[in-house]
């Protein structure tokens, strides 16, 4: 050991190379040490750290003309919501999540304080510091031997301590700013309060960021963020200078890092929480999200650790991070693996909103080390995370939420929590295997059903049919719009064209180019969304009605392109999981159309197509009692449902000359007797001319072992002779019912040739 050369300290120079007093080599080093620049990170703690400001970057809107992915710049308030979240309402009404208990406080506290040595880190320049060598315990006080900045890593408090009007408890935790203490407010009914410190109070950046935290969270009230009370100040038992204390309100519970690590599943093994239940979270803090925008700041360092379940109510804690949005001075705090990519650009929503995904990935698959590692820049894939594969829209929805560039993510916190409420009602869909139907916030409901039968339909009906975005009632030709009523398109456009507000209103130009595309009008059509991107740039509406414009053009391959760009951008709605099964459908591709199909149909039931469509792809498949199955599902209450039960009785006779059975028959006797009471004399004769046919050409081959004795089929016996005499009583019938002179003679001759031969 070398003895401090400083005038009046009695110190030695360590074996790191600074006095362990009074650190005159840290001092002496510390004038010639870099400053962090732009894009460097500095640590708080061993995860947490901060990154300098500089100018923010930007970056264009995305073209539905050369690009497959949407910007999130869509019509809406940048800043999302500032509504409150409602206290018991987590879970969005749709999933109940189990309660935290309330915990005791005085169990929270830790009986030896103290900082791990592997989260250890210099507050400067986040080398290792504190670190045991030789079997010897590592300094909780010292110098950092790269940067030679002072750290401490010990309480500054200690049970018993007085804060002003505040009594120490003890210390119950250590976060990103500092030790956390638990305390009484002797002034106010011995209420649980929580002090935080500074891990190191030699840290300039760190007690900035303290005051910063001091004065925007004065202005924060909301029933999801924690509530700061006061700010006091203490003197430092060794040093006597004063330290800040930041009081918040005690939130007794688990965090959510807590309640994953703890989480165990039915069978007793631990792994990642349900991803409903990391969803119905993620939903119920965003609003938080949404309020702290609205106030122009920014949380920067969201993570699991962070959010505190207490009985059924979420608290987002540890605000030391918040800063101003248009800040560029003040360091910004972020945890590697959550933090954006361009965060030394500055913070901004889109940067908040990426943790968020962040931390959702983290809460249902890999841990936090992997995506700090491994998936520091990217998400696991599908075959890595089953999961993912099993819900596509969740992965979806994660893809764009951590998108590398900030213009591709969510634009507010509101617009993501529309979409997760969204996802999380197809996400239980599919694991309890019961619709859960909700509104959409982009679409307007399903109103026509582009085929009722088991036939593909046409690309042109499958455009007509889907689902068209929402009107936004802010746009000045809102009115207009709605005055058009029950017109036709080609009317509509007539009327558009000559509308005094076309030039104002992207929703008069939008309705345009629908207009123009129904009347087969392409060219005028693209000529229009052309424009319209021009002036107003990229958003998930122009890839929409691209989408529409090429499928009814037939263009399936470019119109797959423009729909799974708005799929991308708007992983929960419906409408382009519709039109992909269209397009796959369209394509030949029966297995991706039942897939999409059938997400959107186990999701909700109004969408009435995709029963059609899902049965269809079955059939494409050779699943025919699965697609019997789908069109027998749906609804009574559906205008639909006869069309759906004849087709399902069509399903059960295309193909069978070879394979009915008397089982079968039976159900194609009970189909046909509940339509018959429902369809028109002439549609009922059709369709037994359909049965009759088909269960004669099955005899010509073999009769069914399984035919029952004296079975029948619309009151005939099942053997050749009755179903020739129910095929010409049948022609009869349909001649009687026909006005035309000619077609009548032509089904009597019909009748006549399928009479069975006598003898008289």
């Amino acid at each position: 050991m070398t003895a401090c050369l400083e005038p009046g300290c009695d110190g030695t120079i360590d074996a790191d190379g600074y006095c362990d007093t009074c650190g005159t080599a840290a001092a002496a080093a510390a004038q010639t040490a870099p400053r962090t620049g732009a894009g460097q990170a500095s640590s708080r703690t061993a995860n947490s750290a901060r990154t300098s400001s500089s100018t923010r970057s930007t970056s264009t809107s995305a073209s539905s003309r050369n690009s497959t992915s949407v910007s999130s710049r869509t019509r809406g308030t940048r800043g999302g919501s500032s509504g409150r979240s409602r206290r018991g309402n987590l879970g969005a009404g749709l999933i109940e999540v189990p309660p935290v208990p309330a915990r005791d406080p005085m169990t929270a506290i830790m009986a030896n304080p103290m900082v791990p040595e592997n989260k250890r880190r210099c507050s400067k320049c986040n080398a290792e510091v504190g670190r045991g060598r030789d079997g010897q315990p590592g300094r909780t006080e010292g110098f950092c031997r790269k940067c030679r900045t002072a750290f401490s890593f010990e309480p500054k408090l200690k049970a018993g301590d007085k804060v002003g009007q505040y009594a120490v408890l003890g210390c119950i935790a250590h976060g990103g700013l500092g030790w956390i203490y638990l305390a009484k407010d002797e002034n106010v009914s011995d209420r649980w309060v929580v002090l935080k410190g500074l891990l190191d109070s030699g840290d300039a950046d760190a007690m900035a960021a303290a005051a910063a935290e001091r004065k925007f969270l004065a202005e924060v009230n909301h029933p999801s963020i924690v509530q700061i009370m006061n700010f006091v100040q203490h003197p430092d038992a060794k040093t006597g200078a004063p330290v800040g204390y930041i009081v918040m309100e005690y939130v007794g519970g688990s965090s959510l890092k807590q309640i994953r690590d703890e989480y165990r599943d039915s069978a007793g093994q631990a792994g990642p929480l349900p991803v409903a239940q990391a969803i119905a979270y993620a939903i119920e803090i965003l609003p938080a999200f949404g309020y702290l925008h609205s106030l122009g700041l920014v949380y920067n360092d969201f993570k699991p650790d962070n959010i505190i379940q207490s009985e059924e109510q979420l608290k987002l804690i540890d605000m030391g991070g918040v800063i101003q949005m248009d800040d560029e001075d003040s360091p910004i705090y972020g945890t590697r693996g959550f933090q954006a990519p361009e965060i030394a650009d500055g913070p901004s929503v889109e940067s908040d909103l990426y943790t968020v995904g962040r931390s959702l990935a983290v809460l249902t698959s890999l841990d936090t080390r992997t995506y700090q590692t491994t998936y520091l820049e990217e998400l696991p894939a599908p075959d890595v995370v089953p999961l993912f594969g099993r819900h596509e829209s969740f992965y979806k929805l994660l893809q764009r939420a951590t998108d590398q560039d900030p213009d591709m993510r969510f634009g507010s916190a509101q617009q993501m929590a529309e979409q997760l409420t969204a996802v999380l009602r197809e996400v239980l869909s599919l694991d309890e295997n019961k619709p859960h139907p909700g509104a959409s916030v982009m679409f307007g409901p399903e109103v026509r059903v582009p085929s009722t039968t088991a036939a593909v339909p046409e690309p042109f009906a499958v455009a007509q049919a889907l689902p068209v975005p929402l009107v936004d009632r802010d746009d000045p030709g809102a009115q207009f719009l709605a005055g058009l009523g029950a017109l036709d398109l080609a009317d509509q456009r007539r009327a558009l064209e000559n509308s005094p507000l076309l030039g104002n209103s992207q929703e008069i130009q939008l309705r345009l180019v629908l207009a123009a595309a129904a009347v087969g009008d392409f060219a005028a059509a693209v000529g229009l969304l052309d424009r319209f991107e021009n002036d107003n740039g990229g958003d998930w509406r122009t890839f929409w009605y691209r989408g529409l414009i090429q499928l009814q053009g037939g263009l399936l391959t470019e119109a797959v392109r423009m729909f799974t760009a708005v799929y991308d951008a708007l992983p929960g709605e419906a409408a382009p999981k519709l039109a992909l099964a269209a397009c796959a459908e369209l394509q030949g591709d029966f297995v991706t159309a039942s897939r999409y199909y059938d997400t959107v149909w186990r999701t909700d039931t109004g969408y009435v197509s995709a029963a059609f469509g899902l049965a269809r792809a079955l059939l494409g498949t050779g699943q025919r009692g699965a697609a019997v199955a789908a069109f027998g599902a749906v609804p009574q209450t559906s205008t639909h449902h006869t069309a759906a039960n004849e087709a399902a009785l069509r399903a059960l006779l295309a193909g069978r000359d070879n394979d009915l059975t008397g089982a079968d028959l039976a159900g194609i006797d009970s189909r046909y007797k509940w339509l018959a009471d429902r369809l028109d004399p002439e549609h009922a004769n059709l369709l037994a001319l359909e049965v009759f046919q088909t269960a004669g050409r099955r005899l010509q081959v073999q009769v069914p072992q399984d035919l029952q004795p004296g079975q029948k089929l619309i009151d005939r016996a099942v053997d050749e002779r009755s179903l020739r005499l129910g095929m010409e009583h049948t022609y009869r019938s349909l001649a009687r019912l026909a006005t035309d002179k000619g077609k009548r003679i032509e089904l009597v001759d019909q009748a006549n040739a399928v009479r069975p031969r006598t003898l008289i």
